[in-house]
């Protein structure tokens, strides 16, 4: 799931707010060094209110999960999946605490639903506490933790584009490109991995990951568009359409999200 260190706004250099954020990030990151230690990571998604995984089906209902909002494609033979989108800006939830920090996190992947033993997924977390907000752009191999990439700054705006490419089940790339700044950043796994890839899945995910044995505050993280999103089957480029749509509910039974598809792209909006 990740560990590294990203841009962070420069509000976080100032203020009553900024310290304890300041010192929680500089925390989080020191753990990831640790890696397995470290207690950031995604997690496959689970039905609201409880820790256990969804089955999920090819339907044209919406699915319901605790941490995921996005679309997840059903088959076999997916090697690669790739998306563009534009970083928000998160904001505290309306009514919620602005001295605790809300987190969320956009990303690709292969893998995690119908097939349980892997995901190959690379990302953006953008979190905020009061009026200090950060990012944090990720790789990871399911189910080791996340690791943070180095030597990518991501701000607000910025548009991001996300690719995973499986080589064998084993082996693959976690590759994120900051399309405004012209930088890029890629992981290579060359096996070794803790769990095997089925290829069954390509997902377009935003989620409420896991920090401390707990799924983080969630964020008001806006909107997020997955655009020219595009997964490879076999020797065939397909788009997200017919994609089985999750949204996330909170345990009050609250839907935190709205997600919606076209043939190249997917749409998260907080709600």
């Amino acid at each position: 799931m990740k560990f590294s260190t990203i841009a962070v706004s420069s509000a976080l250099l100032a203020g009553a707010i900024a310290a304890p954020l300041t010192a929680q990030r500089q925390a989080r990151r020191a753990a990831r060094l640790e890696g397995r230690s470290a207690s950031r990571r995604s997690n496959p998604p689970f039905k609201p209110g409880t820790t256990e995984a969804i089955n999920l089906k090819n339907t044209s209902e919406v699915e319901y999960s605790s941490n995921w909002a996005g679309a997840v494609l059903i088959g076999t033979g997916y090697t690669a999946v790739t998306a563009e989108f534009t970083v928000p800006t998160p904001k505290v939830p309306s009514g919620s605490s602005s001295n605790e920090q809300y987190c969320a996190s956009a990303w690709v992947g292969i893998d995690g639903d119908t097939c349980s033993t892997a995901i190959l997924q690379t990302g953006v977390d953008f979190c905020v506490q009061g009026s200090s907000v950060s990012y944090d752009a990720w790789y990871e191999w399911y189910p080791d933790y996340a690791y943070d990439f180095s030597g990518i700054s991501i701000s607000a705006g910025n548009v991001i584009k996300v690719t995973v490419d499986a080589t064998s089940k084993t082996a693959g790339t976690a590759t994120i490109e900051n399309v405004s700044t012209g930088k890029s950043v890629t992981h290579t796994f060359t096996g070794g991995v803790d769990g095997d890839l089925c290829e069954y899945n390509a997902e377009w995910i935003v989620e409420d990951f896991e920090e401390g044995n707990s799924l983080v505050p969630f964020a008001n993280f806006g909107t997020v568009t997955f655009s020219n999103a595009a997964a490879t089957d076999g020797s065939s480029s397909v788009g997200p359409s017919g994609a089985t749509l999750m949204d996330i509910e909170s345990d009050s039974g609250e839907i935190l999200t709205s997600v919606s598809t076209t043939s190249n792209s997917v749409t998260v909006k907080y709600t």
